[in-house]
């Protein structure tokens, strides 16, 4: 049975039990995932800060201060530090999973695509299709074949003459270069985090 208690609550109780804070993980993963992947435009770095975000909130749990607000706002300031430091370093720290003991792990296929299906492509297909100019020849024919002509991974692969593996590989390092060309033009489809009133 679900936890009932707030946002606010299990942080605080975290800090003695950490074991409900897999339920503010429960609650609320998905939707940063979300929330990464559409800054970003990368399954495997909106994975990656999702993890190191969780890992850092898990780290620092003690220091939460309930002042009143939701929970979930503290952690998604977590996240927006994450993210300022992927954008400004290039690269998603691991320094709280390497703290924690957590492995590394490789995104399975069915997930990469599962997330990247959370981005929502559609509203800037337009500003992508502009931006495509400045990637490398080999990373914009696999991001036209995969975001703009909307192919199978598969599909992808056979026009690329590669393996499927390396069609993933070219469209996310793709899409990396994108994200960080479209947050530099501020055209990314950024909305804000989720953070509604708890029950």
């Amino acid at each position: 049975m679900a936890d009932q208690r707030s946002d606010s609550e299990l942080l605080t109780a975290s800090a003695t039990e950490p074991g409900v804070f897999t339920e503010l993980y429960r609650r609320h993963a998905e939707d940063l995932l979300r929330y990464f992947a559409r800054r970003t435009l990368d399954p495997e770095t909106a994975a990656e800060l999702t993890a190191e975000t969780f890992a850092q909130a898990f780290a620092s749990r003690t220091s939460y201060r309930d002042t009143g607000a939701n929970g979930v706002a503290w952690i998604y300031g977590v996240a927006r530090h994450q993210l300022g430091r992927f954008f400004r370093a290039g690269r998603v720290d691991r320094a709280a999973r390497r703290r924690l003991g957590m492995p590394e792990r490789d995104l399975p296929p069915a997930d990469y695509e599962r997330i990247e299906d959370l981005i929502d492509f559609a509203p800037i297909r337009g500003a992508i299709a502009e931006a495509l100019q400045s990637l490398r020849d080999d990373h914009r024919d696999a991001l036209r074949y995969r975001v703009i002509e909307q192919l199978s991974y598969p599909e992808v692969a056979r026009r690329l003459s590669c393996t499927e593996d390396n069609a993933r590989q070219r469209v996310s390092r793709g899409l990396r270069r994108l994200g960080v060309v479209l947050q530099e033009r501020g055209l990314q489809p950024a909305t804000e985090p989720m953070t509604e009133k708890e029950t």
